[in-house]
């Protein structure tokens, strides 16, 4: 199966005062389409460097990343643009604007591609009924739980319909029960929509959920059995 998001050779290191900083050595990581990849590793251990360089926030400082085959490193690559049309992140919290109702949130990605009015209506509320939330389409963060508030963050991702999501740790700030709850979502939703999804964790409680599973440790990323 052919990737759509492919590291080679992936590094970066980091100037210190007690000198130079290996967050990622040598990465290798290649995900298809409808493929949930966790990577597990510790804090600290160089997941998030991993993710931003993957999501063209961060260059690498050897090595590429390539989505669809393009090079992000590329002169003649447009990365926010390619970004924005190919790629969604989750993180930690869900980054809601307070002022705003749930559908309004999940609203914001399409009104800054200036999509149709009726099919923002649409996909907003395609998108809460996916992740459970319909009736709660009216309700500001302040009113919804920490689990509900991550549930719009995912449905504010997915909006978009990407062919790649990024998460960082996206059930860190939650209970047991719930983040369960947001992996089992996150993989059904990858695997129905043919995503190609990369997932940081220390969690062991979400690697069940994946097709595979890498380990990071001390920026060395390997696949786990491997």
């Amino acid at each position: 199966m052919t990737a759509v998001l492919r590291a080679e050779s992936l590094s970066r290191t980091f100037a210190s005062p007690a000198g130079d900083v290996v967050a990622v050595r040598d990465a290798d990581l290649a995900v298809s389409a409808g493929e949930l990849v966790v990577v597990a590793g510790r804090s600290g251990a160089g997941k998030t460097t991993l993710l931003t360089m993957l999501g063209g926030l961060d260059r690498p400082t050897s090595g590429r990343v390539l989505i669809d085959g393009t090079d992000l490193a590329d002169p003649a690559t447009d990365v926010a643009a390619l970004r924005g049309a190919r790629m969604a992140s989750i993180f930690q919290t869900a980054g809601l604007i307070p002022v705003l109702s749930a559908a309004e949130n999940v609203e914001v990605p399409l009104r800054i591609r200036r999509v149709d009015p009726s099919e923002r209506d649409r996909r907003v509320a395609d998108a809460l009924r996916d992740v459970g939330l319909e009736e709660h389409a009216g309700q500001r963060p302040g009113e919804l739980s920490g689990g509900q508030q991550q549930r719009v963050g995912i449905a504010r991702a997915l909006v978009m319909a990407p062919g790649i999501l990024l998460a960082d740790e996206p059930t860190a700030q939650l209970d047991s029960e719930t983040g369960a709850q947001i992996m089992d979502l996150i993989a059904r939703l990858v695997h129905e929509r043919g995503t190609a999804a990369v997932v940081a964790t220390h969690d062991p409680a979400m690697l069940a959920r994946a097709d595979r599973v890498f380990d990071l440790h001390d920026g060395v990323l390997r696949l786990r059995g491997s």
